[in-house]
């Protein structure tokens, strides 16, 4: 009776194993297609130690591949079971909107991307600013309730970037990018008048989508709060320009990923993410009438204040 178990034992142990080198080709693999979204959870939720060249997350990705082959190679003789939970797991993430076969691709592009083009920050404001002016008139000139400028961020949304894959995960950047593209692509700049300021409300500046740098800046952020954005304007020695709350430091090297792998490929190909880091960390992205991709270079001027719309 145990002779009998034991051949029927290794019976099924022949049957589940691989024959070599396919053994061997399968582990890697699989290691690849575990290590990857392992390393993509590991990293959004551990500290970043900001080592040179991100030794900190090279290293953390190292550990994670030897520990997945270590785990693997031991699974070595039930491998095949190994891929087809492996399978259906994936299976059951993409039919029912969780991590499926498309997420793995998306995530091992945006972190192969993003290690190899990290951005870095320009420079740090701080909170210590002077009053903004024409505050209370520009604050009542951002009509992002006015059913005109809600429409007409809308029409951005549904005219741009509505299958870029990954739309759902990442809906109210992109969306806020679709808006930029539109005003951006159409704005002609428009002195004022000689003998002063003249600060047009969002709704005006759409008649023909024209003004200087506070009436775009007006538009800018009146249509990206009326679709769930949140933006500020800088005013600095000459100019005013628009930002957009990017978040954090992973949710920056999200936007680098969609502005310069899926979004705006061209106008960014071979330059850098312009940003601001303010006193609690947020990162804001430049949305200035100047830059052709979100994120474009700032104009050299001094900064005097900024006005966030909460």
């Amino acid at each position: 009776m145990i002779n009998f178990k034991n051949l029927t034992f290794q019976n099924i142990k022949q049957k589940l194993q691989v024959k070599k080198p396919w053994d061997d080709v399968i582990i890697f693999v699989l290691n690849v297609l575990i290590s990857v979204p392992l390393f993509i959870i590991a990293h959004e939720n551990l500290i970043e130690l900001n080592w040179v060249f991100n030794l900190d997350r090279i290293l953390l990705f190292i550990f994670i591949i030897i520990a997945t082959q270590l785990i693997l190679r031991l699974l070595r003789t039930i491998i095949i079971i190994c891929i087809v939970l492996y399978l259906l797991v994936l299976f059951y993430g993409t039919i029912f909107g969780n991590y499926g076969f498309e997420s793995i691709y998306e995530d091992y592009d945006s972190m192969i991307y993003t290690m190899s083009d990290n951005p870095h920050p320009q420079d740090i404001i701080i909170s210590k600013l002077l009053p903004f002016p024409n505050k209370s008139k520009i604050l009542s000139a951002i009509e992002y309730k006015n059913p005109r400028v809600r429409n007409f961020a809308v029409m951005a949304v549904n005219k741009h970037f509505k299958n870029t894959r990954g739309y759902s995960d990442y809906r109210t950047i992109i969306q806020c990018f679709a808006v930029f593209k539109e005003i951006n692509s159409r704005w002609n700049y428009v002195s004022d008048p000689k003998d002063g300021d003249y600060i047009a409300t969002a709704s005006e500046s759409l008649e023909y989508l024209s003004g200087d740098c506070d009436d775009h800046s007006i538009l800018m952020a009146a249509c990206v709060r009326a679709i769930g954005g949140t933006p500020r304007l800088i005013h600095t020695k000459g100019h005013i320009y628009p930002e957009i709350l990017i978040g954090n430091m992973n949710d920056l090297e999200t936007a680098n990923f969609l502005i310069k792998n899926k979004l705006f490929v061209k106008e960014s190909y071979g330059k850098q993410l312009h940003y601001h880091i303010d006193e609690r960390n947020q990162i804001w992205l430049n949305l200035d009438y100047t830059a052709t991709y979100p994120g474009g270079p700032f104009m050299s001027e001094e900064i005097l204040g900024a006005l966030t719309l909460n």
